[in-house]
């Protein structure tokens, strides 16, 4: 199996994507002011927009769908045809787990971020009594989940590649070795029977 230009785009553009949205909700995290209420004098948390929430969850989305992608093509690099042993090999196994590291660790922090930005402090304060502390998601989360969607980006196409340099089918080629071995042998063993049976007559 060769290394497919349209695989490699599709995922390297849905990496890319991913990084734009995740820069994005990091950029539009939902912020919150502390307002009185003018009818029971009481304090609330108003929030601003909850855009971060979506796009952490569609940078989610397609980080996943690009991760199925190169393992379906793959196959999970268990379950396709045999490897042929070397530093592809050894490359495409340490890639393949450095891909699944990196994924998880970009969707743990897009999820999280996704839903603690969604939190709202739904209870007030009495005002000048009581102290009302809204809940925010912190600086960094989304930002540190678009930068390991770069690194998953690079890890998922070193390993795509180095799996396509060391799939090479290793059995059907040893197979096929090996039948043209035998029926070589039994070529020349006609030969050898004919020029005998032709010395007798």
């Amino acid at each position: 199996m060769g290394v497919s230009v349209p695989i490699l785009a599709i995922t390297i553009s849905l990496h890319l994507l991913a990084f734009v949205l995740a820069v994005g909700a990091e950029r539009r995290r939902s912020t919150a002011k502390v307002r009185p209420d003018e009818y029971d004098e009481k304090t609330y948390c108003a929030y601003a927009t909850d855009a971060s929430t979506v796009y952490g969850l569609t940078a989610f989305g397609l980080l996943l769908i690009a991760q199925a992608l190169i393992n379906g093509v793959t196959k999970c690099l268990c379950f396709g045809r045999g490897m042929m042993g070397g530093r592809s090999t050894t490359c495409a196994v340490f890639f393949f787990i450095f891909s699944w590291v990196s994924f998880l660790a970009a969707e743990a922090c897009l999820l999280a971020g996704s839903a603690r930005n969604a939190y709202h402090t739904k209870y007030r304060a009495i005002f000048h009594v009581e102290h009302l502390s809204c809940a925010t998601l912190r600086k960094g989360v989304f930002a540190a989940g678009a930068a390991l969607t770069l690194v998953a980006m690079a890890a998922s196409t070193l390993y795509y590649w180095s799996h396509s340099k060391a799939d090479t089918g290793g059995w059907e080629k040893h197979h096929n070795e090996g039948l043209g071995m035998t029926s070589s042998n039994f070529t020349e063993n006609q030969h050898e029977l004919k020029d005998s049976q032709s010395g007798k007559v």
